[in-house]
């Protein structure tokens, strides 16, 4: 009887394998709302593009200029919006298809290394590490620099293979991207792992040919320096808080007070190291196993050496850990950071793999790893999905307050502290409102007025009932949130 478990280790079978996963994210991004901070506060800017017609400057909120980051993400997600319609699946939807980008320039390079073979088990180590995975449905700008990164990585390796039409270009095309979706840290995530790599080849010369350097180069001043003048012009200031703000003193002040649009990470310096694991997660872990088994015996450790020489190995090992290198010395840093680094480190585990899966024992156990993050965050997310009161966002408080007879979101007012969910699931509707002028507005109701909803925290609760007595009603109780119902007494 044949074993079954060789049935998806094909190629076909690991193509439809593959493109489980990715259909597997595709139904979380549609039915699982927006959590904060992060997600919402994008997707906010996003929709405020679409809705104002501004390409050139994103907005935090209507009055104030998100200067954090470059548009090329918010670009798309507002397109996408246009599109679509106003809702998560279409905000999501330019995320997925970078991933998609990434995938197919991962499963490009690992064949012209390899084999058909190395390259669906690379895709399939990228898809199912839990940043790639996660990254794939949310809205973010990670998944664009990771884009424009990877492509330049690639085209480097590419066009070094004497590949120069069209690999030269796309170089600088892939530049371009990641001046657009993040920033000049683009070109240090490309220039460290490619000066690294050709310094160990000691092949300047024919890096020097394969790249149309003088071309290229105008061609990112094209693509680029048009949208930085134009931003700087139509609010002045971006430029120093972008170039030195988030590129300098964000890192080398974990504290940094100048931070206009939220909370510093604070970390130990090395702990993107930690977060690694957490990124690469279960592959990460495989890795250093896979590693630890080739360090136990000779042949394993001269494995090890010749693999070390092989110059496409050491482009893997550059681009694979420059991530990671770099933020070393930074306080201020978030796991997403690891994104434009994973789909070479992919590759390289997948090279480490594939001598060992004609072991039936070896082949299930990669086969467990490569569906353990897509089921067990699809499942939590379906989870979640059921019983929405349980997220941090205000999608679910919005939705119930809307499904209530006299509910409307122009009367909703959070006391103190708004999250950016409602900002985006109220299209900006929902006021933020202090306790003084809450009172106030409460008084002022107290004529048969239409109802108004106030969201409070726990903590704020009791405060809250015991100003306005007994015309509050509890209509909501969610993770981060309870929505009130203000009854005004009706007039005799």
């Amino acid at each position: 009887m044949p074993d079954s478990s060789r049935r998806p280790t094909t190629g076909f079978g690991l193509f439809w394998l593959l493109c489980a996963i990715l259909g597997l994210r595709l139904l979380s991004m549609a039915v699982l709302p927006m959590s904060d901070t992060t997600e919402p506060r994008y997707a906010e800017t996003a929709r405020l593009m679409a809705e104002r017609g501004d390409w050139i400057t994103p907005w935090l909120t209507p009055e104030l200029p998100f200067w954090g980051k470059p548009p090329l993400s918010f670009w798309a997600q507002a397109a996408s919006l246009k599109l679509f319609g106003i809702h998560d699946f279409a905000a999501r939807l330019p995320s997925w298809l970078a991933m998609i980008g990434i995938l197919w320039l991962t499963l490009r390079l690992a064949r012209q290394q390899g084999s058909e073979r190395l390259a669906w088990w690379s895709g399939l180590v990228l898809a199912s590490m839990a940043l790639a995975f996660v990254s794939a449905g949310a809205v973010l700008t990670d998944p664009f620099l990771a884009f424009g990164t990877t492509l330049s990585l690639v085209s480097l390796a590419l066009a070094s293979r004497g590949r120069r039409v069209p690999w030269g270009w796309l170089f600088f095309v892939g530049l371009a991207i990641g001046l657009l979706a993040k920033g000049p840290l683009a070109l240090v995530l490309v220039g460290l792992p490619g000066t690294a790599w050709l310094l160990c080849k000691g092949r300047w010369r024919r890096a020097a040919d394969a790249l149309p350097w003088r071309g290229g180069s105008l061609l990112v001043a094209v693509l680029v320096l048009p949208w930085y003048l134009a931003a700087e012009l139509k609010t002045p200031g971006f430029l120093d808080y972008f170039l030195l703000g988030e590129h300098f003193r964000r890192f080398v002040d974990p504290g940094w007070a100048g931070d206009l649009y939220g909370n510093a990470h604070r970390e130990t310096h090395g702990t993107i190291w930690l977060f690694l694991l957490w990124a690469s997660f279960p592959w990460g872990i495989a890795g250093l196993a896979l590693l630890a088994h080739r360090l136990c015996s000779r042949a394993g450790r001269a494995t090890l050496r010749k693999a070390l020489a092989d110059d496409d190995v050491r482009l893997l090992l550059a681009a694979g850990f420059a991530p990671a290198v770099f933020f070393s010395f930074a306080g201020n840093i978030l796991w997403t950071y690891l994104l434009p680094g994973l789909p070479f480190l992919a590759i390289l585990i997948a090279r480490g793999l594939l001598p060992l899966l004609d072991a039936t024992p070896v082949r299930r156990t990669a086969l467990a790893l490569v569906l353990a993050i897509p089921l067990m965050l699809s499942v939590a997310g379906v989870h979640l999905a059921l019983h929405p009161h349980k997220l941090k966002s205000a999608a679910p408080l919005i939705a119930a307050l809307e499904a209530l007879p006299d509910g409307s979101v122009e009367r909703l007012y959070y006391l103190e502290d708004m999250p950016f969910s409602a900002r985006y699931y109220s299209r900006d509707a929902a006021r933020r409102i202090e306790r003084a002028e809450l009172l106030a507005a409460l008084a002022q109701a107290a004529d048969g007025s239409p109802p108004l909803f106030i969201a409070v925290r726990r903590r704020d609760l009791d405060w809250l009932e015991q100003a306005a007595g007994k015309q509050l009603a509890v209509r909501y109780r969610g993770a981060q949130h309870i929505l009130l119902q203000h009854n005004p007494p009706t007039p005799r």
